[in-house]
């Protein structure tokens, strides 16, 4: 990289240094709170494949994921986010809800 270029990125190597380690430090931190926001997501499985087995529902609800696609596009344009990516990590999410309530179906059969 040009010189000048890196000059104005930051004032010495150290300073970049400091600023990538603190970086990397923050985003672990925030990996953990995402581990325990998609565990607390997922403990749901459990009510919600029991509300739908009594109200004669299918696992998969196209209505509620459309509703959450929905959702998510707003919020993804709102914070400059890349919303292909977006729906395939709430896809992802989604998939191992739909698997946690076929596991417990499985179990209540």
């Amino acid at each position: 990289m040009d010189e000048d270029i890196k000059k104005s990125l930051f004032e010495n190597e150290k300073q970049a240094k400091e600023t990538l380690k603190f970086s990397r430090m923050e985003i672990d931190k925030l990996d953990n709170d995402l581990i325990n926001i998609i565990s607390e997501r997922t403990s749901y499985a459990e009510d919600i494949v029991k509300a739908k087995t009594y109200l004669d529902m299918d696992i998969y609800d196209e209505k509620r994921e459309k509703s959450i696609h929905d959702k998510a596009k707003k919020l993804a344009s709102q914070k400059g986010i890349d919303q292909d990516i977006l729906f395939e990590i709430l896809d992802d999410l989604a998939l191992l809800s739909k698997r946690k309530q076929k596991h417990i179906l499985d179990e209540l059969e």
